[in-house]
């Protein structure tokens, strides 16, 4: 049977980046936390930051102004040479009313020094946006709605080499990732992001392309084995026509847009994409195959067929309610029995974010965040492919679980990190030599331990362990580390003392379960 302070974790958890010390002192009752989390997750603030707007480095570099009527050299000249001239894979999509023009230049118009500014400012764009919402995720009181964020960037993966195309779609997945399923599937599917990563802009009447449209029913709604080649093919053709423009913003082309009778999923009509959308939302096995991944997300790797079916049969008649799927969840019974408690592996992200929030860690330089990510297999913004990442037992290998047990020792320690990275083809650069891959310094840290010295002050010091281990884990410890941890502890410096318990425990096996 589970504690109610472990309960209380479970929620922080799951439905969040994990507890403060402050947040089990408060004493409140799960229920309550919960409904303090969904007021706390009510208001957006979307992610921004001057450092996360890519500006084009090249402007001095673009040609002079030509003479009236005629097209600038390298300027787009039709909507589908929009991401050719750029030579980019994505124009522009910035914040939603400040959407600068993209670059000018084509790629194979530049020398390797320029491609070299533009890669490092597309580059730097990225670090800024991946290490600004791992701080969101560590310190932001919308907890719930960052972690839906999080879950819904895996579940539409997209991955753009246009660092604020990609901005721009995460930050229409966070306003209304705890809204209405329609919303955000219609949302996502017309950002330009997503179109550009699917290869919608290519999709033509009489050409059509498959991707998009197979993609949203296999991936993004109603699974494998649920449609047919032929409502694939049909799908493309209601999809025809919608792209984006030079601004990056979404635009439906009627002219290349295929307006004949379709026939999908049974019902036979002249079917937009939207109407086609609708069709897919209508379909029973949407709610459940969305229900089931939430479940796998928040609740346990192994779906539960009883549980799946009451949590869809709500999902489908709430209009697909996000907020009220997730609070069923979050207030079930099930959701705190033992099978479903420290029984998740964190996946890298949740356990850099959980190690920064309980701990209140920061870093001098939040470059090594970027390290600890490809180094353990999952980069924000950059998911391996259109399934996004795999989860659970993949998150562990024996090279990754080694990082994971140092990590501790490098941010509260502030020990070695040393990492040969792989080469990763997708990369801005990708090609680099083993030397330019490899991190191997100290990283520098700030911790706040004095609210975990307040969640400890009442307890006598031969049994600060065994209750700091009930905060710090989710998982039991088994007896003979916490003996070890104590012996530890008593010979550590009494300066020190609350450091080396805290470190010691955070490098328990343990530690990578929730």
């Amino acid at each position: 049977m589970t504690t109610t302070q472990q309960q209380l974790q479970h929620l922080y958890w799951r439905a969040g980046f994990g507890p403060r010390p402050e947040d089990v002192a408060a004493g409140l009752t799960p229920r309550k936390a919960l409904r303090q989390m969904l007021r706390d997750s009510e208001k957006v603030e979307l992610l921004d930051s001057p450092q996360m707007r890519y500006t084009e480095p090249l402007a001095q570099f673009r040609p002079v102004a030509p003479a009236a009527g005629k097209p600038q050299s390298g300027m787009v000249t039709t909507p589908d040479q929009t991401a050719m001239s750029a030579g980019m894979e994505m124009p522009v999509a910035g914040p939603q009313k400040d959407r600068p023009q993209p670059p000018l230049l084509r790629r194979q118009d530049m020398s390797a020094q320029q491609r070299k500014m533009q890669n490092q400012s597309i580059q730097q764009a990225f670090y800024a946006m991946n290490t600004g919402w791992l701080t969101r995720m560590a310190t932001s009181p919308a907890q719930l709605r960052e972690k839906l964020t999080f879950f819904w960037h895996g579940h539409f993966a997209c991955r753009v080499r246009r660092p604020d195309a990609a901005l721009y779609l995460n930050n229409t997945i966070r306003r209304l990732a705890l809204g209405k399923f329609s919303d955000l599937l219609l949302a996502v599917s017309k950002e330009p992001a997503m179109l550009q990563f699917l290869n919608n802009q290519q999709n033509r009447k009489q050409r059509p392309n498959e991707n998009f449209a197979r993609e949203v029913m296999e991936l993004f709604t109603m699974g494998r084995g649920n449609y047919s080649e032929t409502d694939v093919k049909e799908a493309a053709r209601a999809f025809t026509g919608w792209g984006y423009n030079a601004q990056g913003e979404f635009v439906f082309r009627e002219n290349q847009h295929d307006d004949g009778p379709k026939t999908f999923l049974g019902r036979t009509g002249n079917f937009t994409g939207e109407q086609v959308l609708a069709i897919i939302l209508e379909q029973p096995r949407t709610a459940e195959f969305i229900a089931t991944k939430l479940y796998r997300f928040f609740v346990n790797d192994t779906p539960n067929p009883a549980h799946i079916q009451v949590l869809a049969q709500a999902f489908f008649k709430s209009g697909y309610d996000i907020s009220a799927l997730l609070e069923q969840m979050f207030t079930a019974e099930w959701f705190y029995e033992p099978a479903n408690v420290g029984t998740r592996i964190k996946s890298p992200v949740e356990l850099l974010a959980g190690i920064k929030r309980t701990m209140g860690l920061q870093l001098v330089d939040d470059k090594p965040l970027i390290v600890f990510q490809k180094a353990l297999g999952q980069t924000l913004f950059q998911p391996p492919n259109v399934a996004g990442w795999p989860g659970g037992r993949n998150w562990i290998d024996s090279s990754s679980l080694l990082y994971r047990l140092q990590l501790p020792s490098v941010l509260l320690k502030n020990a070695e990190f040393n990492v040969a990275l792989k080469q990763d083809e997708n990369d801005i650069a990708p090609n680099l030599t083993k030397a330019e891959r490899t991190f191997q310094q100290q990283v520098k840290t700030t911790v706040r331990l004095a609210p975990v010295q307040a969640l400890l002050a009442r307890t006598p010091a031969p049994q600060q362990a065994a209750a700091l281990s009930r905060f710090v884990l989710q998982a039991p410890i088994r007896p003979e580390n916490l003996v070890v941890i104590q012996q530890a502890a008593d010979k550590a410096p009494a300066e020190g003392r609350l450091r080396t318990m805290v470190t010691s425990l955070l490098s328990l096996p343990e530690y990578q379960l929730m």
